[in-house]
């Protein structure tokens, strides 16, 4: 039989232009109007709810020929793995009866007397769902199940389920009960990301289906009603306590004697500690984009489906390759890495790697891992204090005084001893000065740094004079996102590894649009970008270059205390990534272990090997930037002798004018150093005297 939608072409739109024809005729009463426009909405809907029921005719005729599975594809287009790597379909006749008998009892009791809906089920349903106000009550039929998880999303609306019952009678019409149970038994959503009795049987039991007993039959069956909060493997009691009604219900609809009920609740069932793998490749990176997909859609596997993604596969094996050699050098056991790359303009997650081995610790530390930052916050709290008018060369001094106030003075500490008294900003970021960090957060205040830390997505940062050191807590994956900002000219970007998920018939299921909000401005962005650069090219950031980083490049290296945590965060024009090291239980890493020796081999590696697919550019420098030329050594005008560099300055930024008094320059500049400090010291004089 062949199946086509070309006779609903003709017929409805010949009723769609009668209906138009007679809602525009001439000399029409208010009465008439009235009635004819109702006539045109009802054909309108009636037209497209018959091309509706045409296309998923052909789409459950389909179904004949079996299903295939959602498909993650990644940001090159091409297909990368399966929604469910597990599954295995298999006839209903390999299945054992307690498990097809188990889950009809549970599910769907009525199942071999109904047509699609069960009236009995579905009247109850809907009573008390309009008693509500909203879809509560389940009333699905085995077969309705089945047309949501094949066809249909999660959302709890009528429409969807009037399309299911719709669906289900049509289901119906075209497969016989046993087809739409194996259909259903193969697809079924159960835990750990495992669609299917055959796979669950194996994943949880290590045998097939056909071999499961009366007890093992229950416990699967009952995952079906909420497959993550049952979940076996996290709340094995909820599981076996579900079981208990499953063979009630078995019990009750005649399907086993009490005795039998009594035997399996009273046997022992042994079940694995976690769920296998089928490929343990990139599993951090995929269990993510499962539980994103799973949060919008739902728990289902629906046929043909396509999951487009910002994943770069070639960039996810860089970045598993850089963590795994990382590690091996370091050689510190039950050391943990992370690694999350990220596109800076649209926050499109590129790669992520969330510990050292999936199998063995499934816990993604890119996104849950709560960490300190330490000094890779720094940049947080020197962004906010140039928006605040500061400038890369404002001065900081009487910093080994600083103390912070509180019923408990608190003076921070360098790592290293003689440090300067008295540093600029872009000296005090690139040498990571503790003290100047916390002088600079009292000098602006807390507000306009917490202010800029939740814009760029750090939230709940504790409102104290050592947050400048990086004391709150932070993912990998909100670190790299707030960093975004400095290298995409100022905005805040939200994390997106979904695009869009696709159904069968390529219709829109899901769309992620960027987001992207101000946090600064062009210039700071530029200027933060600047002394972040200079970080690498003579500060705490310098082993880059060392390790074969080329570009421009800039980024912070970040250390906690005692070694528990080692930080560093880096970008180019086309890429942002942190990398975080550090023990699940913090305790020491190791002696000196700080983040330039720790975690940044690893990102500089990862880089490397990405250069070619994520080509840097030079940054460009946005217009109200003005360009000045100052010494490296005094950060004042040079003389002849002074070693330069350039410095950029915002509308508003005091310009130094004094020149360096550090090198010896001409008789010229001698002269006006001279002239200058004299009136310096005059005008000094003159305020003591007014004072």
């Amino acid at each position: 039989m062949r199946w086509t939608t070309d006779w609903v072409r003709p017929s409805w739109r010949l009723l769609v232009q009668s209906a138009r024809e007679s809602l525009l005729a001439p000399s029409v009463s208010v009465v008439d109007l009235v009635l004819r426009t109702t006539l045109f909405v009802v054909v309108l809907g009636g037209a497209a709810f018959l091309g509706w029921t045409a296309r998923q005719a052909w789409s459950v005729h389909r179904l004949t020929r079996g299903v295939g599975n959602t498909i993650f594809y990644g940001a090159d287009r091409k297909p990368w793995f399966a929604l469910d790597e597990h599954r295995r379909d298999v006839p209903l006749g390999q299945m054992a009866a307690s498990l097809r008998e188990a889950v009809i009892a549970v599910e769907d009791h009525r199942f071999y007397r109904h047509g699609g809906i069960d009236p009995i089920g579905f009247s109850r349903a809907l009573w008390r769902d309009l008693r509500r106000g909203h879809l509560a009550e389940g009333g699905s039929t085995i077969t309705q199940q089945l047309a949501r998880t094949v066809f249909l999303s999660n959302q709890r609306t009528f429409g969807r389920k009037l399309k299911e019952a719709v669906l289900a009678l049509l289901i119906e019409k075209q497969l016989d009960k046993d087809e739409i149970l194996e259909l259903y038994l193969n697809r079924v959503a159960l835990s750990g990301g495992t669609f299917g009795v055959e796979a669950m049987s194996r994943q949880l039991f290590a045998k097939k289906a056909k071999d499961l007993s009366l007890l093992e039959s229950a416990v699967v069956a009952g995952l079906i009603r909420a497959p993550s909060a049952l979940s076996p493997w996290s709340n094995e009691e909820g599981a076996l306590d579900r079981s208990k009604v499953v063979l009630a219900r078995m019990r009750e609809v005649g399907f086993i004697t009490p005795a039998a009920e009594q035997a399996a609740n009273g046997a022992h069932v042994r079940m694995t500690s976690a769920p296998g793998l089928a490929d343990a490749h990139s599993g951090y990176a995929k269990e993510y984009l499962r539980q994103m997909f799973r949060d919008q859609v739902g728990d289902d596997d629906p046929p043909d489906w396509e999951v487009q993604t910002t994943f770069l596969p070639a960039v996810q094996l860089a970045a598993e390759h850089a963590v795994e050699e990382g590690l091996a050098r370091l050689n510190r056991r039950g050391l943990q890495a992370a690694l999350v790359a990220m596109d800076p303009e649209t926050g499109n997650v590129l790669a992520l790697v969330g510990g050292r081995n999936f199998t063995a610790s499934p816990f993604n530390r890119a996104v849950r891992s709560q960490r300190q930052p330490g000094s890779a916050f720094k940049p947080i709290v020197y962004a906010a204090a140039l928006a605040r008018g500061l400038s890369p060369v404002t001065v900081l001094s009487n910093l080994h005084a600083v103390t912070a106030p509180g019923r408990q003075e608190w003076s921070p500490r360098n790592a290293e001893e003689g440090t300067p008294d008295e540093e600029t900003l872009r000296e005090a970021l690139l040498e990571s000065n503790n003290q100047a960090a916390v002088a600079l957060q009292l000098l602006i205040g807390s507000g306009p740094v917490l202010s800029l830390a939740s814009d760029l997505g750090l939230h709940d940062m504790p409102n104290v004079p050592s947050l400048a050191l990086g004391t709150g807590s932070v993912t990998p994956m909100e670190l790299v996102s707030a960093y975004a900002a400095f290298p995409n000219g100022g905005y805040a970007v939200t994390p997106r590894a979904v695009v869009r998920v696709l159904d069968a018939d390529g219709g829109v299921v899901v769309e992620n649009a960027i987001k992207r909000k101000r946090a600064i401005s062009e210039q700071v962005a530029f200027q933060m970008v600047s002394m972040l650069r200079d970080v690498v090219e003579r500060g705490t950031g310098s082993p880059v270059r060392s390790l074969g980083v080329r570009g421009p490049v800039a980024g912070k290296t970040g250390t906690t205390s005692d070694f528990k945590d080692a930080w560093f965060v880096g970008f180019t024009t086309t890429a942002v990534a942190a990398v975080w090291v550090g023990l699940d239980q913090p305790e020491p890493i190791g002696d000196e272990a700080f983040g330039a020796r720790v975690a940044l081999p690893i990102w500089a590696d990862f880089m490397r090997r990405v250069s070619r697919a994520l080509p840097a550019e030079e940054f460009a420098e946005p217009s109200g930037i003005r360009q000045v030329e100052l010494c490296s050594v005094s950060y004042l005008r040079p003389v002849d002798g002074c070693p330069t560099y350039v410095e950029y300055f915002k509308d508003g930024d005091d310009v130094p004018r004094r020149l360096c008094p550090i090198h010896a320059g001409n008789f010229k500049q001698e002269t006006r150093r001279v002239i200058d400090t004299l009136f310096s010291r005059l005008g000094r004089k003159i305020i003591d005297i007014f004072k």
